[in-house]
């Protein structure tokens, strides 16, 4: 799935209308350009594909007062909006994805209600315990992995991150039983952006031709 698209649609979402700058901004604040590939150009690239696929509409505002060309601003179309809610869901349940896909959808999941959050995750536990059950099918734990010679150490890797993948799964889910965090529909949402003109502790710094735009 494509990580930078869930990103990019999720913060300018949470913004209801933004334009690039903001939404670069706004991944550098979240660290997405540590863990994921939300750089620059392809923030800008995924804003401008996003628009001719009519998942996002692009709205070009005036130029400000000290001149320079017109900056466009982008708001999540009704597909787009579908679009957001399907690579989200994906992301919370492929066990089978890269960092990056868990990390987003985790960074999103309050946009989902309550009840659907702890199903999503559900599922994902599920599919840990098959992937494990199908790995165990060639390959014995308890026998440790010189039973393969080296290439039982990739099964051993194997069962070991599908076991703290789904312990700590378990503990995000009865957390949110427990009542952690605003979901949907429960009162203020969790501002995770900046606002117009605050200063981004985090950010990087790199200058791009797109930030203009």
């Amino acid at each position: 799935m494509s990580v930078i698209r869930l990103l990019v649609l999720g913060a300018v979402r949470q913004h209801g209308r933004a334009h690039g700058y903001q939404v670069r901004n706004d991944l550098e604040y979240w660290g997405a350009h540590e863990w994921s590939n939300a750089k620059p150009g392809s923030i800008y690239h995924a804003l401008k594909q996003m628009a001719k696929q009519g998942l996002l509409h692009a709205h070009e505002i005036a130029p400000s007062t000290a001149g320079g060309p017109p900056r466009t601003e982008y708001e999540v179309t009704e597909r787009g909006t579908e679009e957001f809610f399907r690579l989200l869901r994906e992301a919370l349940t492929s066990y089978d994805q890269k960092p990056d896909v868990l990390s987003a959808g985790l960074g999103l999941m309050v946009d989902l209600e309550r009840r659907e959050a702890l199903s999503l995750l559900e599922q994902r536990m599920r599919a840990i315990g098959e992937w494990r059950k199908a790995v165990t099918e060639y390959y014995t734990p308890e026998e440790g992995p010189a039973q393969l010679g080296h290439i039982g150490e990739i099964m051993d890797f194997w069962v070991h991150s599908a076991d703290t993948g789904a312990a700590w799964t378990r503990g995000l889910i009865e957390r949110i039983r427990g009542g952690a965090y605003t979901f949907a529909g429960e009162g203020e949402p969790f501002v995770g952006v900046l606002a117009e003109g605050e200063e981004n502790p985090y950010a990087t710094g790199e200058r791009h031709p797109g930030d203009r735009h």
